[in-house]
């Protein structure tokens, strides 16, 4: 199924590329040949300019599904194609030619809006990897309101720039609290974008143990090491031809950070072990709930890698800053947890949720409605069953010393006593004991499996 369906798609690709039509912008002539062959090669539709000014007069003239431009002319650069398209709102991706190792120039016309770059010397596998990733736009859209809810302004303007850059291949910085959607984020970029089919591969930087960061990410050899048997790619080979998403970017070691760098600048790897190169072809969306500005201050994260991956940053908001969309996110996150079991909010509840301040964001709210829904009865979610602490309602005052510390241990134990009670009225009928607490067979035995609750008979019971 899958083999048809990647079929389906090149020949699609194969017929658009008949009447595709391609811009080439450079002064050298050997350069301008080399691009013009690679595109006919491709069945593309060839334009060129030599310099700036006709490179504009032809945009303004003639409509192009992909512009290719060198950044030094002998009448001005790349960066002035780049603007033109985007201050004129020309439906045109366009990359940038740079010379090599010149990537601050790269990461200046990312930001300008281009969609990708190719450092010189030139590689044609690369070229027409990006040619394929360009002619696959616009990609079908997702419905940002299925994954990012909430209309304020703050949460409008997330989804207005997940829409801007998914049709990019520049790195995304997502910053935001934990809990606050920047996951969410990253996959709504790719699913909006050309990648849409190709692998996400996510990382948690934080996760890794430092002595196999190396391996993890770039692969190894056979005899690499002690206990390296086979050859194994590492996440940049998996993620060839997607997205790679570093969650918890902030928490790679310096020593990791250096080789990160190069691999993103160079779009190589070497396998440990190995004495040669591969190209990847890796998108790189990052993310932390560090401040990793702070980081660069203070010494622990590169600079220069810094600006590699905060080509476009996106800040995602607090849960607190949505504030008047929390009743239907709320309402929404219910009818998704509920599984089809007719329970609602109290408007007592939802009043109370309003009030609260979500430290823990999106996450926290999942948490809070899930348990409410395991301790609720007669289908109605009180304020009771929230649980919210007097601190979680911005009561608490400094000093005051409470059993509910830490939370989720609280919490376990609050949910706990619940099903216990009503194990005990129905003498641990599982069955019976969901329906009293409202919940349906399956998530009952989930929660006593997840609190260690058992029979004490031994027995399972008559369901």
């Amino acid at each position: 199924m899958a083999d048809n369906q990647k079929m389906k798609r090149d020949i699609l690709l194969e017929e658009r590329n008949k009447t595709a039509r391609v811009l080439l912008v450079d002064d050298e002539p050997d350069i301008l040949e080399l691009l013009e062959m690679a595109m006919l090669k491709m069945g593309l539709v060839v334009d060129k300019a030599v310099n700036v000014r006709e490179a504009l007069a032809k945009l303004a003239a003639c409509h192009y599904d992909l512009c290719l431009t060198d950044m030094r002319m002998p009448d001005g650069d790349g960066l002035e194609v780049v603007r033109y398209i985007a201050q004129n709102n020309l439906d045109v991706p366009v990359a940038v030619i740079t010379a090599h190792g010149n990537m601050e120039n790269a990461i200046t016309v990312l930001k300008a809006g281009a969609f990708d770059y190719l450092a010189k010397p030139l590689s044609l596998e690369q070229l027409r990897t990006l040619v394929k990733s360009a002619l696959n736009l616009p990609a079908p859209r997702v419905p940002g309101d299925k994954l990012l809810l909430g209309h304020a302004p703050a949460m409008q303007k997330v989804r207005d720039l997940i829409e801007r850059v998914a049709r990019s291949q520049a790195p995304v910085y997502i910053s935001g609290e934990s809990g606050s959607g920047k996951e969410l984020a990253a996959r709504l970029i790719v699913q909006s974008g050309p990648r849409a089919e190709q692998p996400m591969i996510a990382v948690n930087c934080g996760a890794l143990p430092e002595n196999l960061m190396e391996s993890e990410f770039f692969g190894y050899k056979k005899g690499a090491f002690t206990g390296a048997d086979k050859d194994r790619d590492g996440f940049f080979q998996a993620a060839n031809g997607g997205t790679l998403f570093l969650d918890e970017v902030a928490d790679l070691p310096l020593v990791m950070q250096v080789k990160l760098l190069r691999a993103i600048q160079e779009k190589r790897v070497r396998k440990v072990g190995a004495t040669s190169e591969e190209e990847v072809d890796v998108r790189l969306i990052s993310a932390t709930h560090n401040d990793l500005a702070e980081r660069v201050k203070q010494g622990q994260f590169r600079q220069d890698l810094y600006y590699r991956l905060n080509v476009i940053p996106i800040q995602m908001p607090a849960l607190r800053e949505l504030r008047d969309d929390i009743a239907e996110i709320a309402r929404q996150t219910l009818d998704r947890l509920r599984a089809g079991v007719p329970v609602r909010f109290s408007e007592e509840a939802v009043s109370a949720l309003q009030r609260y301040d979500f430290p823990g964001n999106v996450r926290e709210m999942e948490n809070i409605i899930e348990r409410a829904l395991a301790l609720c009865s007669n289908g109605l979610i009180t304020v009771a069953d929230l649980h919210l602490t007097p601190l979680e309602c911005n009561q608490f005052e400094a000093g005051e010393v409470s059993d509910k510390y830490p939370l989720p241990a609280y919490l376990d134990r609050i949910e706990k006593e619940a099903l216990l009670e009503a194990l005990q009225q129905t003498h641990f009928n599982r069955t019976a004991a969901a329906k009293l607490l409202g919940l349906t067979f399956r998530t009952m035995r989930y929660r006593m499996d997840r609190l260690g609750i058992k029979n004490p008979n031994g027995t399972d019971d008559a369901d």
